[in-house]
């Protein structure tokens, strides 16, 4: 990826080149970057844990969300590059909007935690991996993959960023291809998909059965939620949006997706297999590489951690380049060296974060998934053309996530669904009833 960095991409020196491609990125390598960004941990690992634990209603409260959100993205990525030709960052364009420092600080904040917490699930689901499969520390392989990803991301910035997501994402989708149909065309690989459609103990019939509303209840909801607001409240997304040539937005971003669902599909599908053969997972959350490691060659394992590793490092790359813009908000006169020390800040908080005991991707993916909802209402209405009073978004995305996102936490610590649905419905509504609330007393 370094090598296709520094020979596909030259040295970028101003900001407009480092941080948004000069507004010049075509539909082909920016589809590709938006399928390999939105291609986390949780996508190659989450699917497959879904899919072999809760079946196809599992896999399906996981899929079809991830979908839906990248199309419902798209003409909202359209208004703001329409609103705003120049601009860089969403919170940005908010503080913009309300001409408010303390609107822009707000997201500035959500942005920047949510950065920092998605790189350190990559840093942790990567690390995890790699840390079992060669012997190497925990914490040296999250150094590691660190080390890689600032290495070309410095670079050229956001091009570096979007032409090795183009090349991570044809490595991914060649070993998609590479073992699914091999895995079905193995004795008794198709039986194990269809005896395994409704999970390991066989107890998810389907959506609306007892155990497909717990699931609801439990993941499904939370996750569906968190997965709608994963652009609306993701830098990288709105990064794209402005680096992206005009008029090519709507393109990318349905070509991106489409390419996307090909992967946790076919990662749901080993999981399917899993289940069906009645593999007994040593650790459901990495039940895919657990399958892959039994029942191919050994020598197959190679191109399944090249998938892992791209696909964790397209993530982080694009954290790195979302960290970049948000300089420009945090501070004025901004120089190129503040870009490449946010991005260092935000690696080294992710390899901490990932280093705490006990925590687990789909927890930190639940929560994240979490706190990008705070502000995915008030973003949408504002896009919209309704303009919401500026301390009401002050006080409601910040109640949201003080009050929302603990609650939802708790509830996921705990395995309490009702808990989790509280906290998840407190951060994605308490920004905006609050806002609409003060606008309402102010004119009274």
């Amino acid at each position: 990826m370094l090598g296709v960095s520094y020979l596909l991409t030259r040295r970028q020196t101003t900001l407009q080149g480092f941080l948004v491609g000069n507004r010049r990125m075509g539909t082909i390598k920016s589809a590709m970057s938006i399928a390999a960004t939105w291609i986390w941990a949780p996508a190659l690992f989450v699917s497959a844990e879904k899919a072999y634990s809760n079946g196809w209603p599992g896999l399906f409260w996981f899929l079809v969300p991830n979908i839906l959100c990248l199309l419902f993205f798209i003409p909202y990525a359209e208004r703001i590059r329409k609103q705003m030709p120049d601009g860089i960052t969403i919170s940005g364009y908010m503080g913009t909007i309300y001409r408010s420092v303390k609107v822009k600080r707000v997201y500035l904040a959500q942005l920047s935690i949510l950065a920092v917490l998605s790189t350190a699930v990559q840093l942790l689901a990567g690390g995890k991996i790699l840390s079992s499969v060669l012997g190497i520390d925990f914490f040296t392989t999250t150094v590691i993959l660190s080390m890689i990803a600032y290495s070309y991301s410095q670079f050229s910035g956001i091009m570096a960023s979007v032409i090795t997501d183009a090349m991570q994402m044809v490595l991914i989708l060649g070993c998609c291809l590479l073992l699914v149909p091999w895995a079905l065309s193995m004795p008794g690989g198709y039986s194990a998909l269809v005896n395994g459609l409704h999970g390991i103990n066989g107890n998810y019939q389907s959506l609306v059965s007892d155990s497909g509303i717990a699931l609801f209840l439990g993941f499904g909801l939370p996750a569906a939620l968190g997965l709608m607001a994963g652009p609306f409240g993701d830098q990288c997304f709105w990064q794209r949006a402005f680096s992206i040539k005009e008029g090519k937005i709507a393109k990318a971003f349905t070509l991106g997706t489409g390419l996307f669902a090909i992967v946790p599909l076919s990662m749901g599908i080993l999981g399917f297999i899993a289940a069906g053969y009645g593999y007994s997972a040593t650790d459901k959350g990495i039940v895919n590489y657990e399958l892959v490691a039994q029942l191919f060659p050994e020598w197959v394992t190679l191109p399944f951690l090249f998938m892992v590793i791209s696909g964790l490092l397209s993530t982080i790359d694009s954290n790195l380049c979302a960290a970049a813009s948000l300089v420009t908000d945090a501070k004025k006169d901004v120089e190129m060296w503040h870009t490449k020390a946010a991005m260092a800040v935000l690696l080294l908080a992710g390899v901490l974060i990932a280093s705490v005991p006990g925590i687990t991707v789909t927890h930190l993916f639940l929560i994240y998934g979490t706190l990008r909802s705070t502000t995915m209402l008030p973003t949408m209405l504002t896009l919209l053309g309704k303009r919401l009073p500026e301390k009401g978004i002050c006080y409601g995305v910040g109640l949201a996530i003080i009050v929302g996102l603990p609650v939802f936490a708790l509830g996921t610590v705990l395995n309490l669904s009702t808990i989790k649905i509280i906290g998840c419905l407190v951060a994605t509504l308490t920004g905006t009833i609050v806002a609409l609330t003060w606008g309402l007393f102010n004119r009274i």
